[in-house]
């Protein structure tokens, strides 16, 4: 049968990814030549030891906290637009987003302008995590029964973070909300204003985005997310008196003592003449 004038050209093929497995997407959103993310593979950069965790400050087109669990060689991973807060009472969305490599742990810096997610990011907080059951700690079998149910217990142990978490879904297979558990890591401190640092290298987003040479544009939107540091308090007063400072001896002279001590001079100066 003869194509039909007008129809719509074949689109080029996309290369294959099968062999990054669940990084597949990771990677084809991602041109390395350009951006300084890592290209990783399944499992690289994995050491021996408990499962890992990352929080990265991200302001891309906007501002979120990009939360990361280690599971099966790669990072599982939501975007959380207000950051993770240890206040029950506070529920955070997190949207699922295509897992990310290991590697990604490391990652601190700024992503191009036009590059996908361009924008700086900092390691906010990082440490380890385990799925949490009725009888303590699970494995990576606990996971997968747990995100397929749609309901992931765990306990993190982090520099910021810590105790006990939840990330429920609520709809469809992307849209989660992340909510710390009563325990002895409450608190109501908004985390993300009180400890806005890096935890690997103690700079602000300003910092980072300006040794990476990040452009004007992406330097102001970074800036711009670094909470307001308040002035530090007054010192308490004591209750004790202090004794008044001495007034320093004025470097003029006293122009009447100056007069007055040239007149007798002159005088004497008579007398002996006389």
């Amino acid at each position: 049968m003869a194509k039909r004038r007008g129809s719509k050209k074949s689109e080029p093929d996309l290369p294959d990814l099968s062999q990054y497995g669940r990084l597949a997407e990771y990677n084809r959103k991602r041109n390395f030549n350009i951006t300084p993310e890592p290209s990783g593979q399944m499992g690289a950069g994995k050491s021996r030891g408990p499962l890992q965790f990352v929080v990265q400050k991200h302001r891309a087109t906007r501002l979120h906290y990009d939360f990361r669990l280690e599971h099966r060689g790669a990072m599982l991973s939501w975007a959380v637009p207000k950051g993770p807060s240890p206040d029950p009472a506070v529920k955070r969305l997190a949207m699922e987003t295509e897992p990310h490599p290991m590697d990604y742990n490391q990652f601190e810096g700024v992503i191009p302008e036009g590059e996908y997610g361009g924008g700086t990011v900092m390691i906010w907080d990082k440490g380890v995590w385990a799925p949490a059951t009725p009888h303590g700690l699970g494995d990576e079998d606990e996971v997968d029964r747990q995100l397929k149910k749609g309901d992931l217990k765990f306990v993190l142990l982090g520099e910021k973070l810590a105790g006990s978490w939840v990330l429920v879904r609520t709809r469809g297979s992307r849209q989660w909300l992340l909510i710390k558990h009563r325990d002895q890591y409450v608190s109501e401190a908004d985390l993300t204003i009180t400890r806005p640092l890096s935890v690997v290298s103690g700079r602000t987003m300003a910092d980072i985005a300006r040794a990476a040479g990040a452009s004007p544009r992406q330097l102001e939107k970074a800036a711009a997310e670094d909470p307001v540091v308040p002035p530090a308090p007054a010192q308490p007063e004591t209750g004790r008196r202090t004794a008044p400072r001495k007034r320093a001896p004025s470097a003029r002279p006293d122009r009447p003592a100056v007069r007055a001590k040239a007149s007798r001079a002159r005088a004497k100066n008579v007398k002996t003449s006389a």
